[in-house]
């Protein structure tokens, strides 16, 4: 399944399954399907966190009414519960995260970062999955991204698969990580670099280089919909899914979710080692290779080196996942 949150008129957010060139409404969907379809619970919610909260019985309450609407010839008929996709706004599938971890589990870009600036592979690399937190009160989805004049100064892409957490638990172990996983998704962690560089002299950050914005979407996909690309391993399931970023049409990154050294599995027993993870939280991937023009300029890739500006149309894509599209908007500080 593709589950959104959508917005039919302005400042109204729906949770919604994309099937075709259609968002169906869960929660009136399931209205309509009682007594039509196998349903076991008495309502689906509006939105992607009470939804998630429900676990199992939501998710196949969600597959359920999926099946009915497909099955359905007049759909016509069913016109109150549906939407044409490009007749409402697609926000981030999960607009408001519990919580927003990010991780750094693609060796090749530490290892770029590192060389560029004369620094050896740091070998505690391979000890742990680190991550960070990370603003999750400022998350976008498709569509503009509102920067100030300070993050225009070196203004960077991130492009990230990210994971969106279905269930709690605490000191959860490899074997059992991969079942607490709802959905994947693209992840673009926008990154103000000159801001980020210097809060890190004073070894803290990247803080305020990091917080202003994070775009996740377009959807959240299932895993069921990764099944034909998954690469099952002792450390937790891997995915063949080509990474990509493209902005102003000219190809800039290419990279693939396999190449995580790091699972999602190894990071959420990192995460989750005395800590309650919720349904609801978001942890990143971290940046694969290639995947910023920090590491591309320091690469001597763009010579001059390139930075985003206002008007930019950055697309972060990875295989079946969906392809993100924002564009910088430059905003009064007023």
């Amino acid at each position: 399944m593709k589950l959104v949150t959508y917005s039919p008129i302005t400042g109204i957010e729906r949770l919604g399954l994309l099937i075709e060139n259609r968002i169906l409404d869960l929660e009136f969907a399931h209205r309509a399907a009682i007594g039509q379809a196998e349903l076991h619970a008495g309502y689906l919610p509006s939105t992607i966190l009470d939804f998630l909260r429900l676990g199992d019985v939501a998710m196949n309450e969600a597959r359920a009414i999926e099946a009915w609407f497909l099955q359905h010839t007049a759909k016509e008929d069913l016109a109150e519960i549906w939407y044409f996709a490009e007749s409402v706004t697609l926000c981030s599938p999960v607009p408001r995260p519990t919580s927003m971890r990010d991780g750094y589990a693609f060796r090749q870009h530490v290892e770029a970062a590192r060389r560029n600036r004369g620094l050896e592979m740091i070998p505690e690399f391979d000890d742990i999955p680190i991550f960070y937190f990370t603003n999750h009160q400022a998350v976008f989805g498709p569509g503009e991204i509102p920067v100030q004049e300070l993050h225009l100064n070196q203004l960077d892409f991130e492009l990230e698969c990210a994971i969106v957490i279905g269930k709690q638990g605490k000191n959860i172990a490899v074997k059992d990580a991969d079942s607490y996983i709802a959905g994947y998704l693209v992840m673009n962690d926008w990154s103000a670099r000159a801001l980020q560089m210097q809060e890190m002299k004073l070894n803290l950050g990247p803080a305020k280089g990091k917080d202003f914005a994070t775009s996740l979407g377009p959807w959240l996909v299932t895993k069921d919909e990764l099944e034909e690309r998954k690469i099952p391993t002792e450390h937790g399931d891997k995915y063949d899914l080509t990474m990509k970023t493209v902005i102003n049409g000219q190809d800039i990154s290419l990279g693939n979710v396999k190449d995580m050294s790091w699972t999602f599995a190894q990071i959420i027993e990192r995460a989750s080692y005395g800590v309650t993870l919720y349904p609801g939280d978001v942890i990143g991937s971290g940046t694969c290779g290639t995947g910023c023009f920090l590491e591309l300029n320091g690469s001597k890739v763009f010579t001059p080196p390139m930075w985003l500006v206002d008007g930019d149309i950055v697309e972060c894509s990875i295989d079946l996942l969906g392809n993100l599209s924002n564009t910088i908007a430059l905003e009064g500080e007023a």
